[in-house]
């Protein structure tokens, strides 16, 4: 089993998962509990869940990364309470593990893992120069390098809009079609200047780091080569559908796009929507979630042990039976 620090270090992996402390308490883990971890990552909060359950307890875990999936396998492969899929949480209805028995609580820690930013060869950051690829599936569908050769210019000024809201993305747009011409982009770093060379730096706030000018250029790119507002959207629907009443769905956000996302499909679930006393009564409205903690964010503790934490959102949220009762 493995250890984890009272700070929510990894002590196998030194890994530092983010809302630790918060995640566990948002699910109420119960000793004879049935579990999901959707995006395992290297753990971390999966080895919080699991040192909490008992022998009669189940953790499911999942994700996308192949390089995830043998770290899974190599930490709790062996531990019969625990189950193992590669593949994305949007896909969890189709799991059969998932379909034996409702779920006590499901959590989802959205976007690039650290190792995934830490590793140039996954491609996914522009302060590293490494393959242009940033797959979190490296098998899977067509890579960043592929994309950005054969996509129209507008196509890619959406998707920098779209999920990167850059002001500049049509002029980005302009000039990588012209770049690729000479030659295609390969290299993150490559991207990364071309980017920068066309978007003007302002100051940063007081006490706020300069934000790199492709930041939110990859951001988009990355989220558009995974689907992964798509699969959110998906896997929202499919955890709340197999949590039993009084299961916990804790989501983890680290921009506005997915926390956005997160909480109108809470807000949803949770509260009556506005009236309008020009059109006919609606049914009655019954909810099926009940919202226990709203933005949660790290404090300034966390904060200075892992910097990253810094943008991350986490929402709860408890599944309420039919007559929308805890």
């Amino acid at each position: 089993m493995a250890v984890v620090t009272a700070g929510g270090t990894d002590a196998t992996s030194g890994h530092l998962p983010v809302l630790y402390a918060q995640v566990l308490d948002g699910l109420q883990v119960r000793p004879d509990g049935r579990y999901l971890d959707g995006t395992f990552g290297r753990g971390g909060h999966a080895a919080g869940v699991l040192a909490q359950l008992g022998e009669a307890g189940r953790l499911l875990v999942m994700d996308k990364d192949p390089e995830a999936i043998a770290v899974a396998q190599a930490r709790f492969g062996n531990d019969a309470r625990v189950s193992i899929r590669r593949g994305s949480f949007a896909d969890l209805a189709a799991w059969s593990a998932v379909a034996e028995a409702p779920l006590d609580g499901a959590l989802f820690d959205l976007g690039v893992s650290s190792p995934q930013l830490d590793v140039a060869e996954r491609g996914f950051s522009f302060g590293k120069d490494g393959p242009l690829d940033m797959r979190m599936d490296p098998e899977a569908d067509e890579s960043a390098a592929e994309w950005i050769a054969r996509a129209a210019e507008a196509d890619i000024a959406d998707v920098l809009w779209t999920y990167g809201e850059e002001r500049m993305s049509r002029r980005i747009a302009r000039a990588i079609v012209a770049r690729r011409v000479e030659a295609p982009f390969l290299r993150t770093a490559d991207l990364a200047a071309v980017i920068a060379a066309n978007v003007p730096r302002g100051r940063p706030k007081p006490g706020q780091k300069e934000t790199h000018p492709a930041t939110r250029s990859f951001q988009a790119i990355r989220i558009h080569i995974n689907r992964e507002l798509a699969d959110l959207e998906t896997g929202l629907s499919a955890a709340m559908d197999a949590l039993r009443p009084g299961g916990r769905l804790a989501v983890i956000s680290f921009h506005s796009l997915e926390d956005r996302i997160v909480k109108r499909f809470i807000a949803g679930h949770a509260k009556a929507p506005a009236g309008n006393r020009r059109l006919p009564e609606a049914a009655p409205f019954v909810p099926r979630l009940r919202i226990v903690s709203d933005a949660t964010k790290a404090d300034e503790t966390e904060l200075r042990a892992n910097p990253r934490a810094r943008s991350a959102v986490l929402r709860v949220a408890e599944k309420l039976d039919a007559e929308g009762a805890a």
